[in-house]
């Protein structure tokens, strides 16, 4: 296993983080992505410790809360000891019937730490993070909230998922200028079927040094190897029920293609080289991988030893390109004669020979 630091901190992390979406099930959109009981959950965590993972990702609305309830009774069932281990959790989703069972204010912020801990039968959470984007709440509350979490002893680093790249810059500048504890991390969907957050998103966590959490890494199975231009829907997969997250299909049949030879050539998976190739962007802190048999496990696990060749990671770069979108194609134009190799900056784009 590698490690690296959790964004701009000096908390080490593993580049696999196992996602526990899957335990339980439950009803309505959960009861398609997994029911691991109890006795699975401790087999794959114990297989996750074992292979070095000693980061584990969860949230209050997964399964009603049970996922929360099952990872931390697996650590307990394992004697894990809990400063061997990095919790992250999230809060923002609807996790009751009140007007305010939702949401990033302050309110219910700290009703949800509370509930989270009691649940994780723990007294802190590694990583606290605001699952999305409240349009009701003020952002400074809601960064001011986390602070107090923070100071208090109850979270110790937080982050944020699925965020635009302006409020993210926002909410920066705000916790720098109100001296506020500061978004360490953002989780968002990244694969090499779904590369939107380079746009924007990619750019600004490395100039701030904002650590990236990728979830659905292999596109909610597609990348897994079962799906193909023969075989959109196959019967053991849960994409085929619950088609998430929004993909251009007619690409990723392309990417796969491309897959395909160097998969061979490695004697591996699909979804062992999409790994890889995430594994190898710089900006990439840890991938949530979230199994829900051994096999898958091990495979996932399988991908931090698995090295691409600069051609074929330069292969599947090419074929996964994203198409020009303004201002993207623009700022090349207007720099080119800006860029000169004698000048040494980091981050400064190196001029095309």
């Amino acid at each position: 296993m590698q490690y690296k630091t959790l964004g701009d901190t000096g908390l080490l992390v593993s580049t696999l983080c196992f996602g526990t979406m899957t335990f339980h099930g439950g009803q309505g959109m959960f009861r398609h992505i997994g029911t691991v009981d109890q006795a699975g959950a401790d087999e794959l965590i114990k297989a996750s410790i074992d292979g070095g993972i000693n980061f584990f990702d969860t949230a209050d609305v997964y399964s009603e809360g049970h996922s929360e309830t099952i990872l931390g009774q697996s650590l307990k069932n394992l004697n894990i000891a809990r400063k061997d281990v990095v919790i992250a959790t999230k809060v923002f989703g609807r996790v009751g019937p009140g007007r305010n069972d939702v949401g990033a204010s302050r309110g219910h912020i700290m009703d949800a730490v509370d509930a989270s801990l009691k649940r994780l039968g723990t007294d802190h959470i590694d990583l606290y993070q605001i699952h999305g984007t409240d349009w009701v709440t003020p952002l400074e509350e809601t960064l001011r909230a986390l602070d107090t979490l923070v100071q208090n002893g109850k979270v110790r680093y937080i982050g944020v998922s699925n965020w635009h790249a302006w409020r993210l810059a926002k909410a920066l500048g705000i916790s720098q200028y109100k001296n506020l504890a500061r978004i360490d991390t953002l989780q968002a969907y990244y694969s090499i079927a779904g590369r939107d957050l380079e746009r924007e998103l990619v750019p600004l966590m490395e100039a701030e040094k904002t650590g990236l959490l990728v979830w659905s890494p292999l596109a909610g199975g597609l990348l897994s190897g079962k799906f193909s231009r023969d075989n959109q829907k196959p019967a053991d997969s849960r994409r085929s029920e619950f088609d998430f997250p929004i993909v251009d299909k007619d690409r990723t049949w392309r990417i796969l293609d491309a897959m395909k030879p160097i998969a061979e050539a490695h004697n591996c998976s699909p979804a062992r080289i999409s790994l890889a190739w995430l594994l190898a962007k710089p900006v990439v802190t840890s991938i949530i991988i979230g199994a829900k048999r051994m096999d898958q496990l091990t495979d996932n696990l399988a991908a931090v030893d698995l090295k691409l060749t600069p051609d074929e990671l330069q292969q599947l770069d090419e074929v996964s390109a994203l198409p020009p979108e303004y201002p993207g194609w623009m700022i090349p134009f207007q720099t080119a004669n800006r860029l000169d190799p004698n000048i040494q900056r980091p981050g400064l784009p190196q001029p095309k020979k």
